[in-house]
């Protein structure tokens, strides 16, 4: 299958997941969630992973609904702890409706998530759930260190890294290594698989910290400047504390205690920021995990094409714009 017809395939499944009507401000939210679309790039990764080793979708969209269901509800949760108003270019659920409401909804997904791997073979759940859920702890892990880096003065890159494993790449690393795990990879490929997701979700959430301070934002979605309003100790404002010289020191500190004046914040910090190099610095750390990434990958032992297209499609995927 092409990449286009995997999506189609996946958004089908997607578009046709059913609802009860009532409570109203229960289901609405989910439909909402996932009706707005995005890059269905966890699905997607899920379905090609298995195709390069069996010939048939179908058999694994159950999991591809399960990642895309969870990964939806950690975002109604996320979206209320980061206080973000945009996702996707659209309110986020709990400034649509609130929080509570925002908090039931995504319970409700996080148990449909649960609900469709049952479709799955009953052979293989009892491994296919023991990943799933290392993955999803893992992913809750990494939101508590996001917050605990709120209230820590210093944080270093490499806690910032293994932060944005546990919080964005586990999903993927986990979720591959279950359609490895249901289409029979040998365990070398399963290693290998989890080593090219580990990686490609490290460059994906670099490239997203950056794409928040300098993505256009009628492409990104998002709003742009989110993390430098909200302090959030990115790979970006860590370096550039580590790097700063005492003036720019002084700037970003006292730019940091600024609670108002986003539009003003915004400009003087990524003003720091093109100072000391930030943008290449990051590019070249997006380029070092990509590439390890793609060494994985091609060291896998499928020799089906959906290979050549899964490493295509990641390609596309980092030199995104949103």
């Amino acid at each position: 299958m092409e990449i286009p017809q995997i999506i189609e395939t996946i958004e089908a499944d997607l578009q046709s997941i059913g609802y009860k009507s009532e409570p109203k401000n229960l289901y609405e939210p989910i439909d909402y969630s996932l009706q707005k679309g995005g890059k269905r790039m966890r699905p997607f990764l899920v379905a090609i992973t298995y195709l390069m080793y069996k010939d048939q979708i179908n058999d694994v969209l159950p999991l591809c609904r399960s990642i895309e269901v969870f990964h939806n509800f950690t975002l109604l949760h996320d979206d209320i702890m980061d206080k973000a108003p945009l996702r996707r270019g659209e309110p986020t659920v709990y400034k649509k409706w609130n929080e509570n409401i925002a908090i039931l909804s995504g319970d409700v997904m996080l148990v449909q998530a649960y609900q469709y791997l049952l479709d799955l073979k009953p052979e293989k759940l009892h491994k296919l759930m023991q990943v799933f859920n290392e993955g999803a702890i893992k992913v809750c892990e990494g939101q508590q260190m996001d917050m605990n880096f709120e209230e820590e003065s210093s944080v270093k890159v490499e806690e910032y890294i293994e932060m944005i494993y546990l919080k964005t790449a586990a999903l993927l690393d986990h979720a591959m290594e279950m359609a490895a795990l249901y289409a029979e990879a040998s365990s070398e490929d399963i290693e290998k698989i989890k080593s090219f997701a580990r990686n490609i979700g490290i460059a994906f959430q670099l490239k997203d910290d950056l794409l928040d301070a300098f993505g256009d934002a009628a492409k990104f979605g998002k709003q742009v400047g989110g993390d430098i309003i909200a302090n959030k100790k990115t790979f970006l404002l860590l370096k550039a504390m580590e790097l700063s010289n005492p003036e720019q020191k002084k700037q970003l500190d006292y730019w940091l205690s600024v609670s108002d004046q986003a539009e003003e914040k915004v400009k003087e910090v990524i003003h720091i920021f093109n100072e000391i190099g930030i943008p290449k610095l990051t590019e070249e750390l997006i380029k070092k995990y990509f590439n390890e990434g793609m060494d994985s990958l091609r060291s896998i032992s499928s020799n089906k094409p959906e290979k050549e297209k899964l490493a295509n499609y990641v390609e596309l995927l980092m030199q995104r714009e949103k």
